[in-house]
């Protein structure tokens, strides 16, 4: 099914946050700093003019309670008394008028760097995650920076703070490119995932957290349905690279959420467990790295079996695609959902894969596959796979099946290079499941748009029917015809008097060449170890 949405870049350009990345990326073209350098200096002013909006709002209300206390006693440079009500302490000299009233011809990054120093030693819960190199700046440029950021009002609501942030974190990325992709997951495919997931209450896991995209969305998801995201959500993640992991808890603070988030100091998800993880968690989303080689799987064999971590065994092969998907499915209690994004070989993959992924879906867990196209990602055009498990699931009606939606040509034309899907998009495909499972449909997301294309597709009264072209409900039985793929394209089919497109045969091509690449990795894997036997026979 083709569903192209027109571009709305022109209509987005007069927003806050576009006018302020405009203004910030302009002042770093001419400073001679590099994005990598800049990113977090920028992220961390933000963060900062969103503190001093709740602090002041704190400050006064405590103000007005010490002018009628009959005491007269007041507790406005207490930082207890902030940390009391969820908001941060910022000392004088740390406060964001301060800085931007400060002389340019003074020392305004070292000013900057004291600033963060102070406000981390208040505040606890910030110990390390700040950025502290201001110094790169001249005074002037930050003096430039302080005041465009001083456009933000601080009447916005935590919301409006927080698109400004995961805006600049996504431009961020978008100009890093490669190094981008490590930390964030554009926002169409997160909101997916976490439709489909629902995550309304639990505990919430992302093993490759980023800077948080997902715990920001499962957040905005409760929101959305008047709850309080603190009250519903108990977050934890494991990010390995220490930068991002402070990117990740600075995200949070300023979506007002607090969460464990274990990084830096060589943690890896693959070695490592810091949340003992197996059989805890009610959801985790995740968008771990594709294909990575050289896993000491050695370190691994210990974990490997019933109630552990690798619940179905290594793979051979040198990819860790099959340690990723079994470390999601592992950290499921009896009623949890996973959704994660994978490369599409993992799909298909044959050898010792094929037999993990058969006992996968023998376990009754996988509940939807949803195909996507290519140019979702800022780093790599080639498309992926979206994977949802359910362990839930099991004992009813869907305990045999599995959905399979294909999405590939449901988009949004952004730009030459990149794509996302719209509100009405995303409300559509997630609806797609809500009917499958036989829930009701959910408009928060897409509203009328997604309305008008459910009734299009599945009648006045939407129910759940396999659409030829879009998705098709397919039992185990059919998936083990299939050699156990879970590839959508194999199932759903193509919309009648669809002709095949030069996009979809290069999308193939590339798929294929993909495969091409990790059996050509099983050959040479295979092939030594042939030569290693044969050298043990001669010389026995």
């Amino acid at each position: 099914m083709q569903w192209i949405a027109p571009s709305e870049k022109d209509a987005a350009q007069d927003t806050l946050e576009k006018r302020l990345w405009d203004a910030a990326d302009q002042f770093r073209a001419n400073s001679g700093l590099t994005s990598a350098q800049y990113s977090a200096p920028v992220l961390g002013l933000i963060f900062l003019r969103f503190a001093e909006s709740r602090f002041d709002n704190r400050r006064a209300e405590l103000e007005a309670a010490g002018a009628s206390s009959r005491r007269g006693t007041s507790r406005v440079d207490d930082p207890a008394a902030y940390h009391a009500a969820g908001v941060m302490y910022l000392p004088e000299t740390a406060r964001f008028a301060h800085l931007l009233n400060m002389p340019e011809g003074e020392n305004i990054g070292q000013a900057i760097n004291e600033a963060m120093a102070a406000i981390e030693r208040d505040n606890p819960q910030l110990a390390g995650v700040l950025p502290r190199s201001y110094q790169l700046f001249t005074s002037t440029l930050l003096k430039e920076i302080l005041k465009k950021i001083s456009e933000i009002p601080v009447s916005l609501e935590f919301d409006a703070f927080g698109r400004i942030y995961e805006y600049f974190l996504g431009e961020f990325a978008r100009t890093e490119g490669q190094k981008g992709g490590e930390f964030y997951t554009p926002s169409s495919i997160v909101r997916l995932l976490v439709e489909v997931l629902e995550p309304f209450h639990g505990k919430v896991l992302d093993p490759a957290c980023g800077s948080g995209g997902m715990f920001v969305q499962s957040a905005r998801f409760v929101s959305e349905h008047h709850k309080s995201a603190a009250d519903e959500l108990f977050i934890h993640g494991v990010e390995k690279t220490d930068e991002t992991g402070r990117l990740a808890r600075m995200n949070l603070a300023i979506h007002g959420l607090e969460g464990d988030i274990r990084h830096g100091g060589h943690i890896n998800s693959y070695y490592d467990d810091p949340h003992s993880a197996v059989g805890s968690f009610d959801f985790v989303l995740a968008n771990p790295p594709f294909n990575v080689n050289a896993v000491d799987k050695e370190r691994l064999e210990s974990e490997v079996g019933a109630g552990r971590r690798f619940p179905f065994g290594l793979p051979r092969t040198d990819n860790a695609n099959y340690l990723w998907i079994q470390l999601f499915y592992s950290s499921l209690n009896e009623k949890g959902r996973a959704g994660f994004v994978m490369a599409n070989s993992a799909s298909d993959a044959r050898a010792s894969e094929m037999e993990l992924r058969r006992q996968l879906i023998e376990a009754k867990a996988v509940d939807v596959m949803v195909a996507v196209g290519p140019n979702m990602f800022y780093t790599v055009t080639l498309p992926c796979t979206l994977w949802f498990l359910d362990k839930g699931k099991r004992g009813t009606d869907r305990e045999d099946k599995v959905l399979f939606i294909d999405a590939r040509h449901i988009y949004r034309q952004i730009d030459r290079t990149h794509r996302d899907w719209t509100e009405g998009q995303l409300g559509f495909i997630a609806n797609i499941v809500r009917l499958y499972r036989g829930e009701e449909i959910d408009l928060i997301t897409g509203d009328g748009e997604a309305e008008a294309k459910l009734k299009e597709v599945f009648g006045d009264t939407p129910a759940y029917q396999d659409i030829p072209g879009l998705c098709k409900a397919a039992t185990l039985e059919e998936v083990e015809a299939q050699g156990w793929s879970l590839n959508p394209g194999r199932y759903v089919g193509v919309t009648p008097g669809e002709e095949i497109s030069d996009e979809d045969f290069k999308e193939k091509l590339e798929a294929l060449n993909e495969e091409l690449e990790v059996l050509n990795a099983e050959a040479r894997e295979l092939e030594a170890t042939i030569a290693a036997n044969v050298v043990e026979l001669l010389e026995a």
